[in-house]
């Protein structure tokens, strides 16, 4: 019995990798409508000091903003043939994003990043048949990222910002596959972490290697969050577990993977532009996640992941026509970092292709509408989740999960 609680908190902060190793990327509308590449994009708007702390001193004003939302509709359906089992999980998120940047001469710009990566959820029906894992996740996280450009020259400039993130999670889940109160009531518990804060940083370099092709590389480190005196509720419990599982405090440590984006931009003409971009994430790091509770009844759990380093390949088109309009088009592959036997429900993400649309209209010169849509496709999987422990054996569970997801979004960029 005691193995149910760790088990659950193991889930919750598994859910996180939600964040990371299976984010749908909404940090701007024109970098998401060129397939998400930015890195070595320069000169367009506030958006780039995302993407590239070093290229906020190369934004062709002196003062730019921008600023936008995402409406993010995700499905996942569940089947598995033997047993006959199905599910589905319907979920909209809204994502959004502030940038803004200053020129304080033509060596030197300040700019702050503030965005919510995420916003995800999970919402599978309550007590299915995979509830001993999950049956509801609510993952919400802003970020915060000061960030300083430098040109080293007229053709090279470097960056430097902090991260600060600020978030919670909630989540509930069965506490076994059979355990119920006295009135046949699933037993189940609902863990809240609130408040959960933690610091990284990011390093960047732009190099315009000639008038047509621009470089562009960014680090950003490793962020370790931490769940401190995080909420524990049960609920339904019968009597004989009341005695055991007592509202109480968990601490739980998890690593968002550091990250290598390198990539080049092709101004082809004064009308085209093209761009490729490569993302590294080291989910290698995320081995393990370690459990203490509060409660000296209960033991630390040490719970295997095995992540392994995932890529991210990104591609896209700009065509300017002329001052009023630009329109944009990419595409992105999207590796999970997730080995087999280690695929959740929370999680229920295989590999993914997109593609990406949108554009920009000038009302002025200074003010423009930008708009973006992307559909993802997920690659169809047949995977389990083989570490649940129940009565000191692994219980296996798993099936065929199919998952897309779409999204519209607008923004609002402004310069002078």
């Amino acid at each position: 019995m005691k193995k149910l609680l760790s088990i659950s908190v193991m889930s919750l902060m598994a859910s996180t990798a939600i964040a990371g190793g299976y984010r749908i990327s909404m940090q701007g509308q024109r970098q998401l409508a060129m397939g998400h590449t930015g890195v070595a994009v320069i000169g367009q708007n506030a958006e780039s000091i995302f993407f590239n702390p070093a290229s906020g001193v190369f934004l062709n004003d002196r003062f730019s903003f921008a600023a936008g939302a995402t409406a993010l509709f995700s499905n996942t359906k569940f089947q598995n043939t033997t047993f006959n089992w199905q599910n589905k999980s319907e979920n909209m998120g809204t994502p959004f994003y502030v940038y803004a940047n200053y020129k304080f001469s033509d060596r030197f710009a300040f700019g702050v990043a503030v965005y919510s990566p995420y916003g995800s959820a999970v919402d599978w029906d309550q007590d299915w048949e995979g509830s001993h894992l999950v049956n509801n996740i609510d993952l919400k996280a802003i970020f915060v990222q000061p960030t300083l450009s430098f040109k080293l020259t007229e053709d090279v400039s470097i960056g430097a910002g902090l991260i600060y993130v600020n978030g919670g999670v909630e989540f509930n889940r069965n506490l076994s596959r059979s355990l119920t109160d006295e009135n046949g009531n699933r037993s189940d518990i609902t863990v809240k972490a609130a408040g959960v804060s933690a610091w990284g940083y990011n390093l960047g370099l732009t190099a315009k290697l000639d008038d047509y092709v621009t470089f562009g590389v960014n680090y950003r480190s490793q962020i370790d969050v931490e769940a401190k005196n995080g909420d524990a509720t049960f609920h339904d419990l019968p009597a004989f577990a009341q005695a055991i599982y007592k509202d109480g405090k968990f601490d739980a440590t998890m690593p968002l993977p550091a990250e290598l984006t390198v990539g080049f931009s092709y101004k082809i003409n004064e009308k085209w532009l093209a761009a490729v971009d490569y993302n590294l994430a080291y989910w290698n790091a995320y081995k393990s996640l370690n459990i203490y509770f509060a409660d000296p009844n209960i033991p630390a759990s040490i719970n295997p992941r095995n992540y392994k380093n995932s890529s991210t390949y990104r591609v896209g088109m700009q065509f300017t026509p002329n001052d009023k309009l630009s329109v944009r088009a990419g595409a992105y592959y999207d590796e999970s970092p997730v080995q087999n036997g280690y695929f959740a429900p929370e999680t229920p993400r295989n590999d993914s292709m997109a593609g990406t649309f949108g554009f920009t209209y000038r009302i002025t010169p200074k003010l423009g509408i930008d708009f973006a849509a992307t559909y993802l496709h997920f690659q169809e999987i047949d995977n389990s989740y083989d570490h649940y422990k129940e009565d000191g054996n692994d219980v296996s569970f798993g099936g065929t999960y199919k998952s897309n997801a779409y999204s519209f979004g607008l923004g609002l960029s402004y310069n002078f």
